[in-house]
């Protein structure tokens, strides 16, 4: 394959969030890219669903139902939708790469830290990460590459050192190689499609129907879908996890990733409240969003915990009262969220 013209595409933007990680802010970058908006599309959605059979060990995990795309999962009320590719080799995984890019599209990757040289964990952790490809240069042997996830990169690396984050293996090799390891990157890369006209306009009539979704969701009835899903599923997954741990099961990354889409996922839609606050001027919406961002540090209390689950720091009983504060106040926010959207409908 003779090496191609030099080329990088313009308006690729980086977007961040303290409490989300890539998977949001290259979904993010993307919406910028096609001049969308980011939380109005990313935090309209808030819920639980947990699907034990799904879990994958990916930084970009998300629930996502059986034929369902993952950006679809990510934000279901509006017309984003994504298609996983698996490439056979790096040499295909990069072709189908350069082609998208010489399409002017940039490509969101899969790739191991451990091989990208501006991560922390470069030459010492194994971790499933993501990041932006928008531009290269054959002959220098460059790539370009975008990832908002602290330390902010935004530059060339060499092409062979992306190859090798996209091919590699993935490996548990040490005690530092948890949570996002043991499942290969495979080259894979994410096509994503897009209807930015039939995007809803983000005003008092779209605000209404979407929190009503929400808290349809979160009234999901125990057993009534597969999985884990609304809050009475979410307190049944809780008490499962410390039943479990009681057990002597090893929990700790199953809940540090299931918390961590629950994380992302309750604070962008904290953020979007406020947001809606003061697109229709209703002070009550930005006083939930506050309330919804507690319950997203909740969350992140959770995440600490799991990683404590296998030194002994953490056990059920410990585990069953950080649950019962974060279930009980959400269950509060979720009671003023229907009184005030009540209001809102008359």
């Amino acid at each position: 394959m003779t090496a191609a013209a030099p080329k990088v595409l313009d308006n690729v933007l980086p977007w961040r969030h303290d409490l989300v990680g890539c998977l949001w802010t290259s979904a993010a970058t993307i919406l910028r890219w096609h001049d969308l908006p980011v939380l109005e599309t990313l935090g309209a959605a808030w819920g639980f669903r947990h699907l034990p059979g799904g879990l994958r060990r990916e930084e970009y995990y998300y629930p996502t139902p059986p034929g369902t795309s993952l950006y679809e999962a990510l934000a279901p009320y509006h017309p984003i939708r994504s298609r996983w590719h698996d490439p056979v080799d790096a040499a295909q995984g990069w072709a189908q790469v350069r082609a998208k890019i010489d399409d002017g599209v940039p490509v969101v990757v899969a790739a191991d830290n451990f091989y990208l040289p501006f991560r922390p964990a470069y030459q010492d952790v194994h971790t499933n990460h993501m990041v932006t490809v928008y531009g290269y240069d054959e002959s220098a042997g460059t790539v370009r590459v975008l990832d908002t996830v602290p330390p902010r990169f935004d530059g060339d690396i060499r092409l062979d050192e992306l190859a090798a984050a996209r091919d590699s293996r993935n490996p548990i090799l040490h005690d530092r190689d948890m949570f996002f390891t043991d499942v290969p990157i495979a080259n894979r890369w994410l096509e994503i499609t897009v209807d930015a006209d039939a995007f809803p306009a983000f005003d008092r009539a779209t605000i209404v129907r979407t929190i009503r979704a929400n808290l349809a969701g979160f009234a999901t009835e125990a057993g009534s879908v597969d999985g884990f899903a609304g809050l009475a599923g979410q307190r049944a997954y809780l008490a499962d996890v410390a039943g479990r741990l009681d057990e002597g099961d090893d929990i700790r990354d199953e809940l540090f990733l299931v918390a961590g889409a629950a994380l992302a996922n309750t604070a962008l839609h904290a953020d979007w409240l406020a947001l809606a606050a003061t697109t229709i001027d209703e002070p009550r919406l930005a006083v939930l969003g506050r309330s919804v961002e507690r319950i997203a540090h909740h969350w992140t209390a959770i995440r600490i915990l799991a990683a404590l689950t296998t030194t002994g720091e953490a056990d059920g009983d410990r585990l069953r009262r950080r649950f019962g504060a974060l279930s009980d106040d959400q269950g509060r926010v979720l009671a003023e969220l229907a009184e005030t959207i009540a209001d809102l409908d008359r």
